[in-house]
């Protein structure tokens, strides 16, 4: 693969919701140009306060992974804050848009990092990440 890839650890159950494909807008403090594949990682905290939120509760129900890679997106688009452009955007927090996310078949035990991370060459030779990769790029 010759375009870079970046990788994103979130909280769950927010790196769920992406991989299931329900979520589409990430939504940070901080702005990123980085425009490609994501590697949507699910670190090993649980977000206490996503039994408060609504569009949440359906992914509380389903497997949770922790320290794992769980899909691919596309990052499209990083925006200022706007208001809500999704039921999933927080106001006050750059949006990041994703699109062609490709869910793993199983998740992939990586440890995860802070901020916007490359993936060393050992994850992404990895059978399960190079399909979805793959899926991805076309």
């Amino acid at each position: 693969m010759t375009a870079p890839v970046r990788a994103l650890t979130l909280w769950q159950p927010w790196a769920s919701a992406i991989a299931y494909g329900t979520k589409k807008v990430e939504s940070r403090t901080w702005p990123t140009d980085y425009r490609g594949l994501l590697l949507i990682h699910a670190g090993l905290a649980q977000d206490r306060h996503a039994w408060n939120a609504p569009l949440a509760r359906p992914f509380l129900r389903r497997p949770q992974p922790k320290g794992a890679v769980v899909a691919v997106a596309r990052l499209i688009d990083c925006h200022a804050p706007d208001g809500y452009c999704t039921l999933w955007s927080v106001p006050g927090q750059w949006h990041w848009k994703l699109t062609d996310v490709t869910r793993l078949s199983e998740p992939l035990p990586w440890p995860g990092a802070r901020g916007l991370w490359t993936p060393p060459d050992g994850l992404l030779s990895a059978p399960l990440l190079a399909e979805a990769l793959g899926v991805a790029h076309d």
